[in-house]
């Protein structure tokens, strides 16, 4: 197991990000990975939710992709939106200081919008199997320069139906690229999909420690569908989580629930399929940083969300398929931390549960339901917490986008200006190198330079009187 990051043959812009970022030794899948990576073979991983899969592959797409080169050369497939946006979001800032440009493609989102984004330099894409499909079929995003493609989550692309799709996507590639694949699980179909459109992959298994972790304790309740809201009070009066994620199988649910919990004063949200994709984002942004403890959701949620010390999963609702029980317990207990997981049982539910310890290779452990004293003992510290102001978590980029100020620039792409000019003109500076410039986006008639390590305001400054390419450009810090 390597120790360190620096132990890769990384550049220093990589490692520079990696420990802003406090990425401190690499995860088991990273450490198993990474290598494997950069000799860019093609690798087959399975690994569970959770294992820090994101920057195994994440790390060596941003040491390997060519800065200077403006059309994509990395696709990476994700089964669903959230995920799309959050893999963007790392790939970012572990290609920060090397200017890595990724954009998400994903449904209920502006084509448009996104069509402008991919005419820019990108050097990394993202995206559900729909939407990408969507793009080449309209010729809005180039295929001929990818060399990586990265299938996430494979298991679930199949399960949602996407199979399809992802097998149509493949068959527009360059056949002369690198592939990995990503699941949980390797079904049969998956088998043949890597088997049929790779070239002697590595595979590499890591072990499902986080099932059967000692990080997680598992717990199941037996009670009747009437009586799971009175349970779920006392539960959360006993355990009194910092924070709660509440599964349930429907989003009519989710929507019953949460009023519930909403009038009973738990500070707390929903998130599921049914609403709109900005609000989604919304809702997880806001759990992320810790603004509410309780959140209400189906399955949606349950897939590559990592937040950071969830110390409660509750099952309201027992999971109909096995899988979803490792992804939705997987919320909690990560990174190192310890957590909880208690699912509901109705008394017909018996053979659901049947399935789920076959799968998970244990049986559940059967708890009895928190006694009144327990309830009436948890209760002042429950109303204290419950009342108390919320202790906002700084996002983990947050120190990585400290320094860092978005300059505009009145020209673009009409005035010929080039990601290169800027880099050129902005190096010269005095006081300025290139490691101080971050992401450039050069759009038909303006352009975005990222100024990184607090030098914005010197560049601001000496920009005011410097011409690009012999034209002095109107600039200003951009509009958040």
């Amino acid at each position: 197991m390597s120790k360190s990051f620096k132990d890769y043959k990384l550049s220093e812009e990589i490692v520079r990000a990696l420990s802003s970022l406090n990425y401190e030794s690499p995860t088991e899948v990273q450490s198993k990975v990474i290598p494997i990576a950069l000799e860019k073979k093609d690798l087959v991983v399975k690994s569970q939710t959770g294992s820090g899969k994101t920057a195994s592959f994440g790390i060596p797409i941003c040491e390997m992709v060519d800065w200077e080169e403006n059309k994509p050369q990395c696709l990476i497939l994700t089964p669903t939106r959230e995920l799309a946006a959050q893999v963007k979001e790392d790939i970012t800032n572990i290609g920060r200081f090397k200017r890595i440009k990724a954009a998400a493609v994903f449904g209920k989102q502006p084509f448009a919008k996104q069509k402008i984004e991919l005419k820019q330099k990108t050097h990394v894409v993202v995206g559900t199997p729909g939407r990408v499909l969507d793009h080449i079929e309209k010729g809005t995003l180039a295929l001929e320069r990818i060399q990586y493609l990265i299938i996430d989550e494979a298991d679930e692309m199949l399960n949602m139906g996407f199979i399809d799709q992802v097998e149509a996507i493949i068959e527009k590639l360059p056949t002369d690229r690198i592939t990995s694949v990503f699941s949980a699980t390797m079904p049969e179909d998956i088998k043949n999909l890597c088997h049929k459109h790779m070239k002697d992959p590595s595979e590499i298994e890591i072990k499902a420690t986080g099932i059967t972790t000692a990080s997680i304790e598992h717990a199941l309740v037996e009670v009747r569908e009437e009586n799971k809201f009175s349970l779920l009070k006392d539960i959360t009066t006993v355990e009194n989580p910092d924070s709660c994620i509440i599964f349930c199988r429907t989003q009519e649910q989710v929507n019953i629930v949460f009023e519930q919990l909403d009038r009973a004063d738990y500070p707390c949200d929903k998130i599921h399929g049914g609403m709109y994709q900005e609000d989604r984002f919304a809702v997880m942004n806001e759990f992320k940083r810790g603004e509410f403890g309780y959140l209400v959701a189906t399955d949606v949620a349950a897939r590559g969300i990592d937040i950071e010390n969830i110390s409660l999963v509750i099952n309201y609702d027992i999971p109909l398929e096995k899988e979803s029980y490792v992804h939705r317990t997987g919320r909690t207990g990560r990174a190192g931390k310890t957590g909880k997981a208690i699912t509901f049982m109705t008394p017909y539910e018996e053979k659901f549960l049947a399935v789920i310890e076959d799968y998970i290779g244990f049986e559940i452990p059967r708890v009895d339901v928190p006694s009144k004293d327990e309830v009436e003992r948890g209760k002042a510290a429950f109303e204290e917490k419950l009342n108390a102001e919320p202790i906002l978590k700084e996002d983990k980029s947050a120190q990585l986008n400290k320094g860092i100020m978005k300059l505009y620039f009145n020209g673009g792409k009409k005035k010929k200006l080039r990601a290169v000019d800027f880099v050129g003109t902005i190096a010269k500076i005095e006081g300025v190198t290139a490691n101080d410039i971050g992401i450039i986006t050069i759009q038909e008639n303006v352009s975005y330079v990222e100024i990184l390590n607090g030098k914005g305001p010197i560049v601001l400054k000496a920009m005011k009187k410097t011409t690009v390419k012999g034209k002095l450009l109107k600039v200003h810090p951009a509009l958040k």
